[in-house]
């Protein structure tokens, strides 16, 4: 089911998963949806949507314009890998304010039951994510690709709104992102497991393959996001980086997609993809449009051939 504008085909009276997407990670949104139920005891007992970028006609007004990101300057475009982002703060208006929601983003596939983590004691709380890791975690940025959300704490998410603001340049894209503008008192943390960074494990419940140039499905393919500023405590090499992407454009030098280090996670995106297309989730024509426009790897059907079915 597909979540649009309105909150019409959207029910607050049960639990619902919320995955966020744009047209480049279409495939990876569908396979995700699929895992959510695959994985759950009771599949039947939650709903899974799919917030798509195209539906929200306010996107395509800033193409080209430029926001900030880390006190930097960047250009809005809506063809880029993650163009979706915004929509992690979509879910609270879909269900007009009431229930309970985890939002993930489309490379979150579930490994565990997620009914467990809809199901979690929040303890009065109105988000509940893990930290980012690395020099992000350390400044506690937290991240906002898998979140549990009680919904009618939010009133104050609008996403429209929220948007405008970063091109007003009163809200930093970093800050929004990091929840840096909310109240840290209302915010718990839950385990790695349920938002596990390319990692996967026998406690892993939710695994995200978040670094974009090695997610399974896009080994061998140009280039086709943004990198993140990694030099903020270095304003040399930062300008150096603004420079690059001023004369040359935000994909330049930017290194092709090469294969996942860990074998495993590949193995299991392409037999949960292998299940989807036994079962009519996923048509072959669809991956074929995928690859011809470079959204997914040219050798998706020899991988699908050879992988092995995954356990029951």
């Amino acid at each position: 089911m597909t979540a649009t504008n309105g909150s019409s085909h959207v029910s607050n009276d049960r639990p619902n998963v919320f995955i966020h997407t744009n047209h480049r990670q279409m495939l990876g949104a569908l396979v995700s949806q699929y895992s959510m139920k695959r994985q759950a005891a009771n599949p039947d007992g939650f709903d899974v949507h799919l917030i798509e970028h195209r539906d929200y006609d306010f996107f395509r007004g800033y193409e080209g314009r430029e926001y900030l990101r880390d006190g930097v300057s960047r250009v809005w475009l809506n063809d880029d890998l993650q163009s979706f982002t915004p929509l992690r703060f979509m879910p609270p208006e879909l269900m007009g304010y009431q229930g309970r929601a985890v939002v993930t983003d489309p490379d979150v596939f579930a490994v565990g039951d997620v009914m467990e983590l809809l199901n979690r004691d929040m303890q009065g709380n109105m988000i509940m994510c893990r930290p980012r890791s690395g020099a992000k975690g350390l400044e506690g940025i937290l991240a906002t690709s898998v979140m549990l959300l009680d919904c009618a704490q939010l009133t104050h998410w609008n996403v429209r709104r929220q948007f405008d603001q970063l091109f007003e340049r009163s809200l930093d894209y970093a800050d929004l992102i990091g929840l840096k503008t909310e109240d840290r008192t209302k915010i718990g943390l839950f385990e790695h497991e349920w938002n596990d960074f390319d990692q996967l494990s026998e406690k892993t419940m939710l695994i995200h393959n978040t670094k974009r140039r090695t997610q399974p499905w896009k080994s061998g393919l140009s280039a086709d996001y943004v990198p993140a500023d990694k030099f903020k405590f270095f304003p040399p090499l930062r300008w150096l980086m603004r420079m690059r992407r001023r004369l040359f454009g935000d994909y330049a030098f930017v290194p092709d997609y090469k294969s996942h280090p860990d074998r495993s996670q590949e193995a299991f995106f392409f037999g949960l993809l292998r299940e989807c297309v036994e079962k009519g989730v996923v048509s072959e024509d669809f991956i074929r449009g995928e690859m011809s426009q470079n959204h997914v790897r040219h050798d998706a059907f020899e991988i699908l051939d050879r992988v092995a079915p995954l356990a029951a």
